[in-house]
């Protein structure tokens, strides 16, 4: 599912960010990985059209160069796709799928949830649970790389913000360091989902572009920017977001709106507006 920002109490690093497309090796950013080994990746094109379709794939509209779709589905033909990732949360009722202390409990030993999205979070506070978490999320990037995906945008990087005072920052950008070293490995650009508070340190996470959603709406484009410049795709969910995000940055980035459940083409709840 889409997420939104947190407002209410609810290839190596790329050495400049412009109009032209960079291209990298994942070498210098894996420990021990060597020339022979290295996998090349580029970010998604600046200022291209984009269509967000984790909640269903259909064919791209005209004008659209950039694709972002689920895991479980196939790459647009032809379009610079980016692959879904849920990274810090179980799906809605996957909790089996993991081992049970990956589940964030409380101190009486309950599973704690995102209670927007009914997820249960993941226990990212040490660093050997997140480096089982990387793995089981690294099985999922590695399908990505195979299927012929382009990049990865692990969702819910901003777990920490909606979990109390159970996990931190430094928890999560942990977890985010390993997914793209996974990522580079495999030749994938990887995204920074939404957590504008992190963007000053994308570099040390090896984060090669934004996926903010509604930006535009809580006027934090400009926070992306100045951390990714126009390596920011933007999704909004709102006629005023859109009319927001456009008028500031509709000339530099990509930017789409989306109807929240993200529907597919031909759904009754389905839209999709550009600048």
């Amino acid at each position: 599912m889409s997420r939104t920002q947190v407002h209410t109490p609810r290839k190596p690093v790329l050495a400049g960010i412009g109009a032209t497309a960079v291209l990298v090796t994942a070498a210098a950013l894996v420990p021990g990985s060597t020339p022979a080994e290295a996998a090349t990746y580029s970010p998604p094109p600046a200022h291209a059209g984009f269509d967000y379709q984790i909640g269903g794939a259909y064919t791209p509209p005209a004008g659209v160069e950039v694709v972002s779709r689920d895991h479980t589905a196939s790459p647009a033909p032809g379009l610079y796709n980016i692959c879904y990732v849920n990274a810090f949360q179980a799906q809605p009722g996957a909790e089996g799928d993991w081992d049970d202390d990956l589940l964030l409990r409380d101190a009486n030993g309950d599973v704690v949830y995102d209670t927007d999205w009914g997820e249960a979070f993941l226990d990212i506070r040490t660093a050997g649970k997140r480096e089982r978490i990387a793995e089981q999320v690294g099985t999922w990037i590695d399908g990505c790389a195979d299927k012929g995906f382009q990049a990865v945008e692990p969702d819910n990087y901003d777990s920490y913000t909606r979990a109390g005072d159970l996990l931190d920052a430094a928890d999560a950008q942990g977890l985010i360091k390993l997914l793209a070293e996974r990522a580079h490995a495999d030749g994938l650009a990887i995204g920074q989902k939404n957590t504008v508070e992190l963007a000053p340190n994308r570099k040390a996470n090896g984060l090669d572009f934004a996926v903010a959603e509604e930006c535009g709406e809580w006027d934090e484009c400009g926070d992306y920017t100045d951390a990714f410049g126009d390596r920011v795709i933007v999704i909004e969910y709102t006629a005023k977001g859109l009319s927001k995000a456009c008028a500031g940055f509709g000339d530099e980035l990509s930017i789409v709106r989306r109807d929240l459940d993200v529907s597919p083409k031909g759904s009754s709840g389905y839209v999709r507006e550009t600048c």
